[in-house]
């Protein structure tokens, strides 16, 4: 990093640097801060507008609060470029969401600054609260920060933690990071004074001596109080967070240091939860990404004078686009269907839907665990629910999938994306486990389209069944078999022989059809695209066993309890025995990389396939570390 292009943030190299600047400082480090940050994501690529609004809390939080002994815990963490760059990490900046680089949000293991592992939605105040408590127990004066966004703020789980959080006595401070439609604007100088005032000594000093002074006076007590909350409902947003035991301040402009640092040294010094609500704008100070802060949430590699430039030739159609095709195509023909998303519109490639089915179209905030039963709810009244929703988010929603949906044997749909590795945004993320989960609970079935085309064709068998099923898919592009423009299924719990060869048969569930197509060749072996991890073609697996010697599973999913289990519980149960090899996903969390070269170490790409096979059934090549054989 050049010291001429960045000389305040060059100096910077842990928060206890900002400590000792004068505001005015302050304000040009924030500016050169908010360069470094487009600067950087546009040469790796990452979350840019979150970024970009952040930059001023950050800056005032670190210098207000004495981290990392005073905890700061960040909701989602897309936000966390800024806090990455002050608290050392200047430099490693170019390596972010790379392999054995930074990750593109907190993690533990990265830095004692990041003082909890965020990615999922809506999990910081009950983390800060469990943070706060357990300083109090251990005798240790210590703040815990809790910086979460309205969109967060949607979840349950935010809410359960905020009237856990009001009744208890612990130093807690929730800050509202508000950057998409704010409860009330700042309304200038009067609210910074205010907002100062609300969260100094003076103000809960006065309020504590008056309710002291008037309880022996009911109907003075009760006038004061509707006095106090009539005087900060001229200048804030009449709020439930006091109904929760919080002291509420705010609104504040999230962006003016002048504001931020005063009113966070007051906040400082009180006792008890304490509810800040400032107002960012995502993308503040990069005029595109202000303009258009969703194109510019998660850009990769572009030119910051240019900004985002379509390229010249179409990039292959992604399954989200397939999905999103699809969904319009069933709506059009079928008036039943709803779409249903818990606030991916754009990541599960619902805009066309909602822009032609607005009345259709449910997006119902953070919410996985209300998504899933608010289908389930549909569903009981006629209607065809389809809910969109990534692999890694079905996972807050499991209580649900089983008690709301599957017990009751409702026929929706579940459109999985993201399922099996998902690179940059690394192990958080990645569908690893949606397998294995779903197709323990009964009712519920498991369709693993190999390609483009069978995930259309796969999402209307789905559709036409009348109990819940779920269809993952993985995040882009996949083999480039372009759909059919019909909406004709496949048959339900059906397989297909792609290659006839001899000795070794490998059955291949999604996407990692195509490689062990190639693997196969060399080989000689059968290949078996199976499609459907449950019900499994059982049938054709008992055949298939008939016929060959040894049997090999691939799938993009955690082997423990995924496919290949369910092939050799099916094997177990027909009293079959054949050696099978199980290749998938290991027992461990893999981290952020690109997609090709992870899938290629967990040795799930051809040249791998063919190894293991080689290595477990014949030849002298070494075994997969993934490979687990039965």
């Amino acid at each position: 990093m050049s010291t001429t292009s960045y000389p305040l943030l060059s100096r910077v190299n842990d928060p206890a640097d900002l400590r000792g600047l004068t505001r005015a400082e302050l304000k040009a480090l924030a500016s050169e801060l908010r360069a470094f940050v487009i600067d950087s994501v546009s040469k790796t690529g990452g979350h840019l507008s979150s970024n970009l609004g952040t930059v001023e809390l950050t800056v005032a939080l670190h210098t207000v609060f004495d981290t990392p002994h005073d905890r700061l815990v960040w909701d989602v963490g897309h936000q966390t470029y800024p806090h990455k760059i002050l608290t050392g990490r200047r430099d490693r900046m170019s390596t972010l969401r790379q392999q054995n680089g930074l990750s593109g949000f907190p993690q533990r293991a990265e830095s004692e600054y990041d003082t909890f592992g965020t990615a999922h939605s809506s999990t910081s105040i009950s983390a800060a609260l469990g943070m706060a408590l357990a300083a109090k127990q251990r005798g240790e004066e210590r703040h815990a920060v809790a910086i979460i966004g309205d969109g967060a703020m949607t979840a349950g789980m935010a809410f359960e933690a905020l009237n856990n959080a009001g009744v208890a006595d612990a130093n807690l401070l929730v800050v509202l990071n508000d950057n998409d439609m704010s409860i009330s604007p700042p309304v200038g100088a009067l609210n910074r004074y205010l907002a100062q005032l609300m969260s100094g000594q003076f103000y809960a000093k006065a309020r504590d001596v008056g309710k002291s002074v008037l309880k022996n006076a009911p109907p003075l007590l009760e006038l004061a109080k509707r006095l106090e909350q009539q005087a900060k409902g001229m200048v804030v947003p009449a709020t439930l967070f006091e109904k929760f035991g919080f002291n509420y301040i705010g609104p504040i402009d999230g962006h003016d240091l002048d504001s931020l640092i005063p009113t966070l040294e007051n906040i400082k010094g009180l006792k008890g939860p304490q509810f800040l609500h400032v107002v960012t704008k995502k993308g503040q100070g990069y005029k595109l990404a202000e303009a258009d802060p969703v194109a510019y949430h998660g850009p990769g590699k572009f030119d910051p004078t240019v900004g985002l430039v379509k390229p010249a030739t179409p990039p292959k159609q992604t399954f989200t686009q397939v999905f999103g095709q699809w969904l319009c195509d069933m709506a059009a023909q079928d008036e039943r269907l709803v779409g249903i998303t818990p606030a991916m519109r754009e990541g599960s490639g619902m805009v066309e839907f909602e822009r032609r089915f607005p009345q259709r179209y449910y997006d119902v905030g953070i919410a996985e665990q209300h998504a899933v039963t608010f289908a389930g709810g549909m569903a009981c009244e006629g209607v065809k629910p389809v809910v969109a929703i990534y692999s890694t988010f079905l996972q807050r929603a499991y209580d649900q999938l089983i008690h709301d949906v599957a017990l009751q044997n409702l026929p929706v749909v579940f459109a999985l994306d993201r399922a099996g590795l998902v690179g940059a945004d690394g192990a958080t993320h990645a569908g690893a486990y949606d397998i294995s989960f779903v197709r323990c609970i009964p009712n519920m079935s498991m369709a693993c389209p190999a390609d483009e085309r069978e995930c259309r064709q796969l999402l209307t068998t789905a559709y036409e069944q009348n109990h819940p099923v779920a269809v993952r898919y993985p995040r882009g592009s996949g083999a480039g078999v372009a759909p059919l423009a019909t909406l004709e299924g496949l048959p339900f719990g059906k397989g297909e022989v792609r290659r006839q060869g001899r000795g070794v048969a490998i059955l291949a569930f999604g996407t990692l059809l195509y490689p062990a197509l190639q693997a196969a060749e060399a080989l000689d072996a059968t290949v078996v695209n199976m499609r459907w991890a449950k019900p499994l073609d059982v049938a054709l697996l008992l055949q298939i066993a008939a016929e060959h010697d040894e049997l090999v599973t691939v799938e993009e999913g955690a082997v423990m309890g995924g496919a290949g289990s369910a092939v050799l519980e099916a094997l177990q149960a027909a009293g079959v025995q054949r050696p099978v090899l199980q290749l998938g996903l290991p027992d461990v969390f893999i981290e952020h990389g690109d997609p090709a070269r992870l899938l290629a170490q967990q040795g799930l790409d051809a040249e791998g396939i063919e190894r293991a096979v080689r290595a477990r059934f014949g030849g002298d090549s070494a075994p997969a570390a993934v490979a687990q054989a039965a």
